[in-house]
């Protein structure tokens, strides 16, 4: 169980520290706002829909697929495939400046839970990140304890991580957050996507 929860905590935070649009938005968000409690709608509901999406990865895809060999490799050898991708992307990727704009405005519950829900559930990388990468990694453990571990280690980044991201945003209020730091950021996220991505290709092809 121990190796589990790691597993699914390293794997979680290398592909939610990536600054994109669903974490952008909850980075704005907090800045935006003169209280931070009112940046919350936007950060509960994405913590709600990861979790979502991780317990139908999780808890349903390798309920099915667990003793399907061919289903197991295919959906093993997307996770890989896309962690691999993922890393050379993010080490490569050109980082520009998150800044607020002075004339922004702070977003009412409904909207940011509106556009909260269609950066988290429309979204293709969310949806590879969760039922791919995490689901086809969910498939090396046989155990419903293990299973249940991994799940709750990736749910659990997902919460800390979208709740510590708008106490930033907020503390940095309107602050552009420097490009050098958000390109540390990125090059950490690349090496723990390929240590991952080899994790995953060893559990996945060694299974029994």
């Amino acid at each position: 169980m121990f190796v589990a929860f790691i597993h699914g905590f390293v794997l979680s935070l290398g592909l939610i520290l990536p600054i994109g649009m669903q974490n952008g938005f909850i980075l704005t968000q907090g800045a935006l706002h003169s209280r931070w409690s009112r940046s919350l709608p936007s950060v509960v509901t994405a913590s709600l829909c990861d979790t979502l999406l991780i317990a139908i990865a999780v808890l349903g895809v390798p309920a099915m697929a667990l003793h399907i060999t061919w289903l197991r490799y295919t959906f093993g050898t997307i996770g890989t495939v896309f962690l691999l991708y993922m890393g050379w992307s993010t080490w490569r990727e050109d980082i520009q400046e998150v800044t607020v704009d002075s004339s922004s405005t702070p977003w009412t519950t409904r909207r940011q839970i509106g556009f909260t829900l269609s950066v988290s559930l429309l979204n293709p990388h969310a949806l590879i990140d969760t039922l791919a990468v995490i689901g086809g990694s969910a498939l090396g453990y046989s155990g419903w304890s293990e299973k249940v571990a991994f799940a709750m280690a990736c749910v659990s980044v997902s919460w800390m991580w979208f709740f510590g991201l708008s106490v930033v945003g907020h503390v940095v209020g309107r602050v552009a957050l420097h490009r050098s730091s958000l390109k540390v950021i990125n090059r950490v996220s690349a090496i723990m996507m390929w240590s991952s991505a080899v994790y995953l290709g060893y559990i996945i092809y060694t299974f029994q």
